[in-house]
C-alpha cells in the first residue's frame, strides 16, 4: 500500500539517484547498477530526474556519500525540484538519519512541500515488495522484513534526539529519565510483540505447506522449482509449460508468492504413458539482496528448497549473464537449496548465433537448455529433460 502522503500527491515523486562504488568499478558495471536501480524506481511509477555516482573505497561514516558530494546533490535536487533521494546502497541507521536531517533543514529553509527525503536501496525494495504483496503470507513477510529493517533506525532516531535534548535541558532530562526509558521500552516491546505474532502466523503457513508437500510425496508426485534473477522470465516459463495464466510482467519482483501448477509430460510416445509434475514459481533474486529479506521469505522459498529439481531461468540477452547466474547460485547456497539444477537460458531469440555459441561453452558440467518462451523454441525439449530428471 502507498503512504497517505504519496496517495495525496497529484504528481509522481521526482527521484534523484546516487550510487557509491569503489574505484575499481568499470563503466559497464556502473551503468548496470544504475540501470537496475532505475528499474526499481520505475517499478514504483516514480520519475528519475538525474543520476550521480561517487567513486570512493570508503564511505563517509556520517552521511555515506561524502559531505561535499551531498551538498552538490542537494543543490541539484533543488534545481530539478526532486523530492526523493534514493541511495543505491544499504545505509546504516545513523547515515540515513543524518541525510534526512540535512534534507529536512534545507526543505524548511526553502519552504518545500512535499519536503525532500532520502531512502536507501533496501527501503526501495521493501516498498516494491509491499506494492506487489497480494497473498496473506507475502503481506506478513513484508511486515516482518519492514520491522527488522526499520527498528534500528527508529531506535537510533530516539537516541540522537535524546542526546540533543539532554544537552539542551540536562536537568529536566535527569528528572524525567524514567519516563524516557519507559517510552523506549514500550516501543521495543511493541515491535517485539508484533514480530512474534507475525512469526507465529508464518509458522502456520509453513505447516500447511508442509502438509501439502507430504501429500504430494505420498502420491509420488515430483516437484520442480523455478528460480532465477528477477525479471528473467520465470512466470513466463511457467505459463509456457503449463498453458495456464500466471502474472508475468516486465517488472522487478512481480511475483512474491509461490504459484504451483501441474505439468503433464509424455514419457513413452508409443504407449502414451505420461507423468504428472508440479511446477512452482517464486520470488526472483537480485544482487546484494539483504540476508534479512531472504530470511523473511524463507517460508515461501521452502518449496524451492524441497523441490526434486530446480530450473534456473536465465535471461540470455542480459550482458551480465554470468554475474546474474552467480547471484542466484549464492542465494540458493545460502538457503541450502543444493539439489540438481538445469540452467534454462531463455530469450535466445534476442541474441545472435555467436553469442549463443559463447553461452553454450559456459558451465560445461551443468545441464543446460536454450529456449525462448515467447517464440516457443525448444520448450518440448525442456519438458523431456524435466521428465528424465525427476
Amino acid at each position: 500500500m502507498l503512504d497517505k502522503k504519496e496517495l495525496q500527491q497529484s504528481e509522481p515523486l521526482r527521484v534523484f539517484l546516487v550510487d557509491l562504488v569503489d574505484k575499481n568499478t568499470n563503466k559497464e558495471e556502473l551503468q548496470d547498477r544504475m540501470r537496475e536501480l532505475e528499474n526499481l524506481v520505475e517499478t514504483y511509477w516514480w520519475i528519475v530526474v538525474l543520476q550521480k555516482y561517487q567513486k570512493k573505497d570508503i564511505p563517509d561514516p556520517k552521511t555515506y556519500v561524502w559531505k561535499w558530494k551531498l551538498d552538490e546533490i542537494i543543490h541539484d535536487m533543488l534545481l530539478l525540484k526532486a523530492n526523493l533521494l534514493i541511495v543505491g546502497n544499504a545505509l546504516k541507521p545513523s547515515q540515513i538519519w543524518q541525510i534526512n536531517e540535512k534534507l529536512r533543514v534545507v526543505s524548511e529553509e526553502h519552504k518545500l512541500d512535499p519536503k525532500m527525503e532520502a531512502r536507501d536501496r533496501i527501503d526501495l525494495i521493501l516498498k516494491i515488495f509491499e506494492k506487489h504483496a497480494t497473498s496473506g503470507e507475502s503481506r506478513l513477510q513484508i511486515q516482518l522484513a519492514a520491522i527488522k529493517h526499520m527498528w534500528p533506525r527508529i531506535y537510533r532516531m530516539w537516541m540522537d534526539l535524546s542526546k540533543q535534548w539532554w544537552a539542551a535541558s540536562w536537568w529536566w532530562a535527569w528528572a524525567t529519565r524514567g519516563l524516557w526509558e519507559t517510552n523506549t521500552e514500550r516501543m521495543k516491546r511493541h515491535l517485539k510483540e508484533q514480530t512474534l505474532k507475525i512469526e507465529k502466523k508464518l509458522v502456520e503457513y509453513a505447516k500447511m505447506r508442509k502438509l501439502h508437500r507430504d501429500a504430494r510425496i505420498k502420491k509420488w508426485m515430483p516437484t520442480v522449482g523455478i528460480v532465477g534473477y528477477t525479471n528473467a522470465g520465470k512466470s513466463s516459463l511457467l505459463n509456457g509449460l503449463t498453458k495456464k495464466w500466471v502474472l508475468a510482467e516486465n517488472k522487478l519482483f512481480a511475483t512474491l508468492w509461490t504459484n504451483v501448477w501441474n505439468l503433464y509430460v509424455i514419457t513413452d510416445p508409443v504407449t502414451w504413458r505420461w507423468k504428472e509434475i508440479l511446477l512452482n514459481d517464486t520470488i526472483g533474486f537480485i544482487r546484494d539482496l539483504p540476508p534479512k529479506l531472504i530470511k523473511s521469505f524463507s517460508s515461501t522459498l521452502e518449496d524451492s528448497i524441497e523441490s526434486d529439481l530446480l530450473l534456473h531461468v536465465i535471461d540470455s540477452s542480459d550482458p551480465f549473464v554470468e554475474e546474474r547466474i552467480s547471484v542466484v547460485h549464492d542465494v540458493l547456497s545460502d538457503i541450502w537449496a543444493n539439489q540438481k539444477k538445469i540452467l534454462v537460458f531463455n530469450k535466445i531469440d534476442l541474441i545472435d548465433e555467436e553469442r549463443l555459441a559463447e553461452l553454450k561453452k559456459l558451465f560445461p558440467d551443468e545441464d543446460k537448455v536454450f529456449i525462448s518462451v515467447k517464440s516457443n523454441i525448444w520448450l518440448d525439449e525442456l519438458k523431456n529433460l524435466i521428465a528424465k530428471s525427476v
